[in-house]
């Protein structure tokens, strides 16, 4: 049997159009950042393209590596040396292309990274909050019945395979949940502004507790990597149903 392939160049098409890339401003350069070969049968799929990934791609023959953090993000140095010189290498000498979608990964109605936190969490009424662009990057959610900040806390240790960050600093029961996967805690003003009980998000800044407190929410940060571990494979499962193709993903487990 002859293995299912697609060509690079519909292999962007495809992805770019589901995840209307193109819309959304971001901190780096959504899609195609570097260019292989141009004929796919094998993507492999992670949550950043560390050295780690992009060896683990290679040792399985990957044509192509998709993930969330990719690289060329706004502010960086622009020269190509040392860690970068080394990722880029690896890349270019094995001709393996690199397609990574931030931000419009997060956001993705049903296989961002933000919606597929509300399905593993069992959530009701999942909706966007409005009031943060893009739509999506923050969602808000309620539980089946009403439950203890502690609870949440301990079901999100179980699905995320991590020991979250808790600062009980609200109601006495959680009714609705509020969250944005990664660097999130910043929105925590715009989530309590929502009526939410709870905000979690992938980190904590130092500010973000006092905030908590002031606010009467309750936090929890369950960790960067944690939290967006499950767009990716999401979105890897799609490709695979839409194209045939071979997609794996690979986790380069991270504790931050």
């Amino acid at each position: 049997m002859t293995q299912a392939q697609i060509s690079l160049s519909a292999l962007v098409q495809l992805l770019n159009t589901e995840l209307a890339s193109a819309t959304i401003k971001d901190y780096c350069p959504n899609g195609l950042q570097v260019e292989g070969k141009t004929q796919i049968k094998k993507v492999v799929t992670g949550v950043t393209a560390c050295q780690k990934l992009l060896d683990a791609a290679i040792a399985v023959n990957a044509d192509a590596i998709l993930v969330h953090h990719g690289y060329f993000w706004k502010g960086e140095a622009s020269e190509i040396t040392c860690m970068k010189k080394r990722r880029l290498q690896s890349l270019l000498r094995h001709d393996i292309s690199l397609l990574a979608y931030h931000l419009p990964l997060d956001v993705h109605a049903t296989l961002g990274n933000n919606a597929q936190l509300g399905k593993l969490l069992g959530l009701g009424n999942i909706r966007a909050l409005m009031t943060v662009e893009p739509r999506g990057v923050v969602m808000l959610g309620d539980v089946a019945a009403p439950v203890n900040a502690a609870e949440i806390a301990a079901q999100l240790k179980q699905l995320l395979g991590r020991e979250p960050l808790l600062h009980a600093a609200g109601a006495a029961k959680v009714k609705t949940l509020a969250w944005c996967s990664g660097g999130g805690q910043g929105y925590i003003q715009a989530a309590a502004d929502a009526g939410a009980d709870l905000f979690f998000s992938g980190e904590v800044s130092e500010q973000t507790i006092h905030c908590a407190d002031e606010l009467g929410i309750h936090f929890i940060a369950a960790g960067h990597h944690a939290t967006e571990r499950y767009g990716i494979q999401a979105l890897g499962q799609w490709l695979a149903a839409q194209t045939g193709i071979e997609v794996c993903f690979i986790d380069v487990p991270n504790p931050a």
